[in-house]
């Protein structure tokens, strides 16, 4: 039986505003959180994601009443990212209303947090978000960064990817920082390549700018498309997203 692909609109936060900009970089403001996941919610969003962006580069805990008031606007699950550094802190999070909880930096500088978070609140919690870039020298050709991608490792990222999985990691959310606010589309290699490796389901994200962008990353192997600043200029739609999906055949929620 085939699973029905996700959509679902990413909220990159920061200061308690949805900020976007374009490699990472040069962020814009975007709009209230709250107000955002409300309209999302509304067109049919199969899920949510909060990334602090700023809340590691910071350091910094995320900042926790804007989750619990995006939580209380929307009924779909709620993945929330960003400064996560413990169990505690992932304790706090699903308190607050989120349903899953990504991680990336301090995963990346202390690997046995994973194991940590899958172990006390199981893996269908914990959401490993990986920042990439190509290059780095890689066996792959990508390589995985920290500290809302400021900061490239030496570690190849489908290496990072099978470890995270084996040590728990219940989903993939791979974000392509080459394809981030470019809107040229989706980076279907890497997609590709994570899928190849990956047991959990893989979300893409990064360079969404048109609705027939999302069939090819589900093609490529994505189980769920994730995009940000074409939700919230307006210019799509969850609706239109899902109804292209539909029209090239794909099973959506």
């Amino acid at each position: 039986m085939s699973v029905a692909c996700r959509v679902i609109p990413c909220l990159d936060v920061a200061g308690g505003r949805v900020v976007k900009g374009i490699n990472f970089q040069n962020l814009r403001d975007a709009g209230d959180p709250v107000e955002l996941a409300r309209r999302y919610y509304e067109q049919g969003a199969d899920e949510l994601t909060f990334l602090d962006v700023t809340a590691t580069v910071d350091n910094r805990e995320t900042t926790y009443d804007v989750v619990t008031r995006t939580a209380e606007q929307v009924f779909i699950p709620l993945t929330v990212g960003g400064g996560v550094r413990s169990v505690d802190d992932v304790a706090r999070l699903l308190g607050s209303g989120a349903d899953k909880v990504g991680v990336n930096s301090a995963a990346i500088a202390r690997p046995a947090l994973l194991g940590e978070i899958a172990d006390r609140f199981g893996a269908q919690v914990l959401v490993l978000s990986l920042d990439v870039k190509r290059g780095g020298n890689t066996a792959s050709g990508f390589v995985v960064t920290t500290h809302g991608g400021r900061t490239e490792t030496r570690i190849d990222a489908l290496d990072w990817a099978r470890e995270a999985i084996e040590r728990g990691a219940g989903e993939l959310l791979v974000n392509s920082i080459d394809a981030d606010g470019t809107k040229e589309g989706f980076d279907t290699e890497l997609i590709s390549l994570m899928r190849e490796v990956s047991s959990v389901p893989v979300i893409a994200s990064g360079g969404a700018g048109a609705v027939t962008d999302f069939p090819p990353a589900i093609a490529a192997g994505a189980d769920a498309v994730l995009a940000a600043s074409v939700f919230h200029s307006g210019a799509l739609t969850i609706g239109d997203v899902k109804r292209e999906l539909i029209h090239e055949g794909v099973l959506v929620r």
